[in-house]
């Protein structure tokens, strides 16, 4: 007799198919209200997509602008001569900028000279209407090597810009800055025009113009290194340009001081570009700060949907539930049907926001011409996070439906 009062009653088991099946029932039977609770996960899935994939992709634009001129530039200071040492030679020969320019990754390479003697020189120049009636201006005088306009990145415009032979001739020719061209009114170069500073002339060979590294050369006279030094004084190196391969400016900037001064490199300043990957990670999160929190509103809107709709499936089931309990099913069964709607629903929801956020970075990248970025763990992390949404959106609701004792269940009105 007591070991039939303590015999339990076994619950028919159900295959997890089974429990599937149900559940994907209960989703297709209100298609219109299941679609309808699906867009909010879609909406926050898509928005989340978006957020990353455009984050990454207009970072990694937007490093590969700033790659393009100002990651791959380095520029050497030389000081004055050292201290003790000012009969023994420039620290930094103008021969110097060959040995930078065979440094592995090194695409250009010029050297400046320049001083405060320099900086206000009366200009004038020769393009007159009138005898007598010379133009003058007030510009900077700079000697450099034959290497500078693609130093700098500019183009001649007019003429040419002077080469090794001059420079060993050291003949009196000057390269003009566009807008000190125009300041002085020479606008060709056929002619020979001639420009005059501390009592002598010199002939105009060309304009250097579309500079965008030291754009102050524009308002410059440009003139050979050998040239300047003879009647200008401009004898040693005051800075050294270098344009380098992407990527190469870190490794660059360390060899780039020995090689122009072996055994003083440490006297040499030498600026090189910040590091690519913080600026990338910073322009990453400054995007992504920007729109995550409008993904994160539109999970839980989702999320709220989903529990909400659930909620409203449980009540108009009421009898349904009341029925499964009655002929068997526990309350683990009910509320994993419930619960495996809800989860169905919300990976249902990722899997299009997914799509969708996917489609609309590479459309996005397609139109801006850029290069899209994409992370394949995000394309499967995005329906399990709907998935995830949709599980802990229907938890109350499922434990509410499991919750029901049959007989209440059957009484209640349908």
């Amino acid at each position: 007799m007591r070991a039939e009062g303590k015999r339990r009653v076994e619950r028919p088991w159900m295959d997890p198919r089974d429990l599937w099946t149900e559940a994907l029932a209960g989703v297709l039977a209100r298609p219109v209200r299941s679609a309808l609770t699906t867009l909010g996960t879609v909406l926050g899935i898509t928005t989340l997509v978006i957020t990353i994939g455009v984050a990454s992709t207009a970072g990694n634009q937007i490093v590969g602008r700033f790659d393009a001129l100002t990651a791959t530039s380095v520029t050497v200071t030389v000081p004055e001569r050292l201290p003790g040492e000012e009969d023994a030679g420039p620290l930094v020969p103008w021969s110097g900028t060959d040995a930078v320019g065979r440094l592995a990754g090194v695409t250009s390479v010029a050297a400046l000279a320049d001083s405060n003697a320099t900086d206000s020189v009366l200009v004038r120049s020769n393009d007159v209407t009138a005898p007598g009636d010379l133009s003058g201006q007030t510009l900077a005088v700079i000697a450099t090597s034959a290497g500078l306009p693609a130093a700098v990145h500019g183009a001649m415009t007019a003429g040419r810009f002077y080469d090794a032979g001059d420079i060993a001739r050291r003949d009196h020719v000057v390269v003009l800055g566009d807008q000190a061209a125009r300041l002085l009114g020479i606008k060709r170069v056929e002619d020979a025009p001639a420009v005059f500073f501390r009592g002598q002339s010199y002939t105009v060979i060309g304009v250097l113009g579309g500079i965008r590294r030291e754009e102050r050369l524009s308002t410059a006279v440009m003139v050979p290194s050998t040239t300047a030094a003879d009647r200008l004084g401009l004898r040693d190196v005051t800075r050294v340009l270098v344009n380098t391969a992407l990527g190469a400016a870190k490794q660059v900037a360390r060899q780039a001081p020995i090689a122009l001064a072996p055994g003083h490199q440490d006297s040499l300043a030498v600026a090189a570009p910040p590091d690519l990957s913080k600026a990338r990670a910073g322009v990453q999160n400054d995007t992504n700060s920007l729109f995550l929190v409008l993904g994160l509103v539109s999970l839980v809107v989702g999320a709220i949907g989903i529990a909400n709709v659930t909620l409203v499936t449980v009540m108009e089931r009421v009898g349904e539930i009341g029925l499964r309990r009655s002929l068997g099913a526990s309350r683990r069964q009910v509320a994993g049907q419930f619960l495996l709607e809800s989860t169905t629903i919300g990976l249902l929801g990722g899997v299009v926001g997914a799509a969708l956020g996917i489609a609309v970075v590479v459309c996005v990248a397609v139109v801006k011409e850029w290069t899209p970025v994409l992370d394949l763990r995000l394309a499967l992390g995005a329906p399990l996070a709907g998935a995830l949404v949709g599980l802990l959106a229907g938890l109350y609701p499922s434990l509410r439906a499991a919750r029901m004792e049959p007989v209440d269940a059957l009484r209640a009105p349908s």
